[in-house]
């Protein structure tokens, strides 16, 4: 990195941290800490809504999902615009109207204080485990870009991201969010449009869509009927859809957002914002993604774009089997080029049977190259059984770092760390708040000043923020690190959605049958993952209604029991 790429990223990050803790100093009551005192306007909530669900991990992940496996992925968005409706017509009226501070305070006054607390319990398991991959996802780039160990760079970014958001609460949360989103976009676009530049020259973006086309990374929608597929369309538009409206109608992190509000006009205009845009934008990312993979045909490649497994399998008995594979490699890009631009040069000739001819040889040398890339992960896992062989995360940091030019490397950096602040200071955010008045302050026996729960929320979002740096430094990557997080989600999203569910529409259903349900369908879930029975977008389906049922079957049975028909 040069020292203008140092020089703009170190001053966009500091002058987020900087201007987060200026303009949001001096909270001195619950309102104004929690719910940033009800003055937000839609724009504000569409934005640090958006900021909230996109991670470092989805402008790190994303791209390289899309290199490898094309643009399927979008398909797991499907829900959320109807998830959206949803919330504004039913989750956000009931908010607003009842002036909870937190989502789970209503459950009380629906049900009793121990399922408020379970859920709260399971929010802040799955939410601070979340917490510290978004810190460490973008550990992983800095630690490829400066060779610093992860340890200490996921405790400088976890530090950054904790001074602003206890000094500030919500209201700082929102506030740096529509910075990071500038950030963001601007960054992203500068990188699509470089890669178009870097094309050859007789290679239009039409062209380079129709490359794509020919090796499958544009096969946006698959309409099969099957559960261990992850990303179909109907995996999308059912299960997508339950996670987005646990997500954004349960998880504090996105209701703390939008009940900051100015009215509930101004929180449903936010969602809506939100559900117009955040499909548009995936599918953009995702096509960075996709034009990356085109840049690749033309220009030199890693065998594996992970450096320490590289380095790992070369230092190992398995060094000369793998210079094999990267002497095959190199021979398998050249044939990739010849063969990319005899399809260009047929597509210029409008020939149809040698486009198709042309086509099946690039299909055919990829396939090659990509059998190619799979034996090396082979062996790199026999020569080191810890280091990362799934490079998807590093596709996209690979690129910028040795392809970019100077600044806009910078930028990109900037793009994926203002990310991971963005949604990181959101779950703390979220975290302290649960803890600080749904466990804390509930159950204590008398009443504290406004100031105290205040300065209590600020303890607890600072220990939140320790438990996410700790986890952080103990992470590992796990297939990809965008699914991981949604994995994790969708475990405990299903039962906590089920609850909500019952709250507003099964209105016989008690605390009991629910509290009950809720702990064994957690532990069945637990157990469906674990043995793979479904694809996790389905947990989400499945535990929704499995809690739904149980809880519906457990108190018919009460009252049964405490009611028998007496025959005579």
């Amino acid at each position: 990195m040069a020292l203008l790429d140092w020089i703009i990223l170190g001053g966009t990050l500091f002058f987020i941290v900087g201007f987060g803790v200026w303009k949001t100093k001096g909270s001195i009551n619950v309102e104004d800490y929690v719910k940033g005192g009800n003055d937000a306007k839609w724009w504000t909530i569409g934005l640090s809504v958006m900021a909230t669900q996109a991670s470092a991990i989805t402008f790190l992940s994303t791209p390289g999902q899309a290199f490898h496996d094309g643009m399927g992925f979008v398909q797991f968005y499907f829900g959320l615009p109807l998830a959206m409706i949803v919330i504004c017509a039913v989750f956000i009226p009931i908010y607003h109207k009842l002036k909870v501070f937190t989502a789970y305070e209503l459950l009380e006054n629906r049900f009793d204080l121990k399922t408020r607390t379970l859920t709260a319990i399971l929010f802040l398991i799955q939410r601070g485990l979340a917490a510290g991959i978004t810190i460490f996802a973008p550990s992983i780039i800095l630690s490829a870009v400066l060779g610093w160990d992860l340890r200490t760079l996921n405790i400088i970014i976890g530090v950054l991201v904790i001074a602003y958001t206890v000094s500030g609460g919500t209201r700082a949360v929102s506030v740096t969010q529509k910075q990071q989103m500038f950030v963001i976009m601007i960054g992203m676009f500068f990188a699509f449009f470089f890669i178009l530049g870097s094309l050859p020259a007789d290679i239009s973006f039409g062209e380079a869509l129709k490359i794509a086309g020919a090796n499958e990374k544009l096969n946006i929608l698959n309409f099969e009927l099957d559960t261990k597929n992850r990303y179909t369309f109907w995996s999308g538009i059912t299960g997508g859809f339950f996670l987005a409206l646990a997500y954004f109608g349960t998880d504090q992190s996105q209701v703390q957002r939008y009940l900051s509000g100015k009215s509930v006009r101004e929180s449903q205009l936010g969602l809506i914002f939100n559900g117009i845009l955040k499909i548009p934008m995936q599918f953009f990312i995702l096509l960075v993604g996709v034009m990356v993979f085109i840049f690749y045909q033309y220009n030199a490649s890693p065998l594996n774009f992970n450096p320490a497994a590289t380095d790992a399998v070369l230092s190992s008995e398995y060094a000369e089997d793998y210079q094999a594979l990267l002497e095959g490699h190199l021979e398998l890009e050249k044939q990739k080029r010849m063969a990319q631009n005899d399809y260009s040069a047929a597509l210029k000739l409008k020939e149809y049977n040698a486009i198709e001819q042309a086509k099946l040889n690039v299909v055919a040398v990829n396939k090659e190259e990509r059998a190619n890339r799979d034996a090396a992960k082979i062996l790199i896992r026999e020569a080191d059984d810890v280091v990362e062989t799934n490079d998807k995360d590093y596709v996209f940091i690979h690129f910028i770092l040795n392809n970019l030019p100077r600044g806009l490397i910078g930028l990109l950096l900037a793009v994926i760390l203002s990310a991971a602040m963005s949604s990181t200071a959101s779950e703390l955010n979220a975290l302290g708040t649960i803890t600080a008045l749904d466990l804390y302050k509930r159950n204590k026996s008398r009443e504290f000043s406004q100031r105290h729960y205040v300065n209590v929320s600020k303890i607890f979002t600072l220990i939140w923020g320790i438990v996410a740096i700790v986890i952080a430094c103990v992470a590992n990557l796990f297939d990809n690190l965008i699914q991981l997080v949604n994995i994790i989600g969708s475990i405990f999203y299903g039962n906590v959605l089920g609850i909500f569910l019952l709250a507003f529409f099964f209105k016989f259903v008690k605390g009991n049958a629910v509290f009950i349900a809720a702990l064994v369908t957690q532990a069945i879930v637990i157990l469906g993952w674990y043995q793979d029975w479904m694809s996790y977008l389905w947990l989400n389906v499945f535990g929704c209604a499995l809690v739904i049922v149980l809880a519906m079957f457990l108190e018919v049975l009460d009252r049964t029991l405490r009611n028998p028909t007496i025959e005579g």
